[in-house]
This record gives structure tokens, C-alpha cells and sequence, in this order.
């Protein structure tokens, strides 16, 4: 598990945003990936995806990495921000938006502002 944990390692430090999904960010494989990656692509965040699916040593890796249970996970700056729902609570709170401006990430803050309104 050690070169799984390097080669995440390597990765999530090479890029600002890096959202491990089931699937890739223009096809997610599973409704939470979709949900994610959905809100970084409406929100203009640049981030490197990383399909599970496609590779058993990552999928099991990045699950004791992080020491969460589940995919997706969403890292910025290397720190792990967390899964679907705590992605979904972030954003609806503007949290996600003050992590991203706290980190130098750039995104729509207008599209940040209409996913709210339309949750409210």
C-alpha cells in the first residue's frame, strides 16, 4: 500500500484541487462523485480528478490516506476537505467559497452564489 500512498501523495501535493471520484469529472460513475464534481465544474474550479475505478490499489489507498471510508474525496492544498455531504454543507454555507479564496483557488463566485439561491 505504500506506493498507493506515495503516488496519492505526489498527486494531491502536484495540484491544488484534486477530487477523487468514482469516475471522471466529465463522466462520473456514481451519484456522490456526480454531485461533487458537478458543483466544482458549475462553480469554474480547475482540478485534477482521479477515477477509482480504474485502479484497485488507488481506491483502497486513498480510502486509509485519508482514513474516510467512502469516495469522493475532495482535497485543496494537499488537506482533505471531506466527502458528498460535507462538500454539499460547505458549499451551501459558503464555507467551501471562503476555503478557496483562503487557499488562492479560483472560482465563479457568482455560480457559488446561484447554487445557494437555488438551495434556499
Amino acid at each position: 500500500m505504500t506506493d498507493a500512498k506515495t503516488r496519492i501523495a505526489e498527486t494531491v501535493s502536484a495540484h491544488d484541487v484534486v477530487l477523487y471520484m468514482k469516475g471522471t469529472k466529465d463522466m462520473p460513475q456514481c451519484g456522490f462523485s456526480s454531485r461533487v464534481a458537478g458543483v466544482l465544474n458549475y462553480m469554474g474550479v480547475d482540478f485534477a480528478d482521479v477515477n477509482v475505478l480504474a485502479d484497485e490499489e488507488i481506491r483502497q489507498g486513498i480510502k486509509d490516506y485519508s482514513d474516510w471510508p467512502t469516495v469522493p474525496q475532495l482535497y485543496v492544498k494537499g488537506e482533505f476537505v471531506g466527502g458528498c455531504d460535507i462538500v454539499t454543507e460547505m458549499t451551501l454555507s459558503g464555507e467551501l467559497d471562503q476555503l478557496f479564496e483562503a487557499n488562492g483557488v479560483a472560482y465563479d463566485k457568482a455560480a457559488a452564489e446561484k447554487i445557494r439561491e437555488a438551495n434556499a
